[in-house]
């Protein structure tokens, strides 16, 4: 019977979960207990997956990933304060904003830095949509490696804010990663919640597994 991640602290010396993906995706018989910290990991080619909670990061993070709508408003800063520039300014600069494109990604900050994944317009009805989650998906992995970044960051996009479940996430990083064509990218971290670990690796390798998963309609 295989030992589930979220109970591997009731072993002593033992909380780290490894699944083994072989060659062509194929998974070798092989489970690997090792020393670690909470989580659970894959390995998909030279790209090692490891799901954890967000307070529990597994390696340095080159880039983080942020859902994020096409005005920025769920980045925006909410703390009250006085204007540095006259409202008129701010007013003709609010007017001459483009909106982003969904499904693009844009890149602020730097070490790390963040993609922000354009994946909700509030203009639109409905404002979200599981294309944009697909093609925001395949964005942050060309911008990774675009930009000869090592590792990543990745939230479960649209789980939260967006009607997506965790299965249908799966689903979508798969495509995503089979459409993608990754050389530089090594450690992808996947932020879950705590408890879900084991879950969130079962979910994608099964998918990577069997292949035919489903696009966006």
């Amino acid at each position: 019977m295989e030992a589930p991640c979220d109970r591997l602290n009731g072993i002593r010396g033992i909380s780290h979960l490894e699944w083994i993906m072989g060659k062509e995706g194929k998974r070798t018989p092989e489970l690997r207990v090792i020393r670690g910290s909470l989580s659970c990991k894959m390995s998909l080619g030279n790209l090692q997956i490891v799901a954890s909670p967000k307070d529990a990061p597994p390696f340095r993070i080159n880039a983080f990933a942020f859902e994020e709508d096409t005005f920025l408003v769920m980045s925006a800063d909410t703390t009250v304060r006085d204007p540095e520039e006259s409202m008129v300014r701010i007013m003709s600069r609010l007017m001459e904003t483009r909106p982003a494109v969904p499904g693009t990604v844009l890149v602020r900050g730097k070490d790390p830095l963040q993609f922000l994944a354009i994946v909700h317009d509030f203009n639109e009805d409905p404002s979200f949509k599981e294309q944009w989650v697909l093609s925001a998906l395949e964005n942050i992995l060309r911008a990774s490696e675009n930009l000869q970044l090592r590792s990543l960051a990745l939230p479960l996009i649209g789980t939260h804010y967006g009607f997506i479940k965790t299965e249908r996430f799966a689903d979508l990083l798969d495509l995503a990663l089979k459409s993608v064509t990754l050389q530089h990218l090594r450690r992808l971290w996947l932020i879950v919640p705590s408890g879900t670990a084991r879950d969130m690796i079962r979910l994608l390798k099964d998918r990577l597994k069997r292949g035919g998963t489903v696009g966006p309609s």
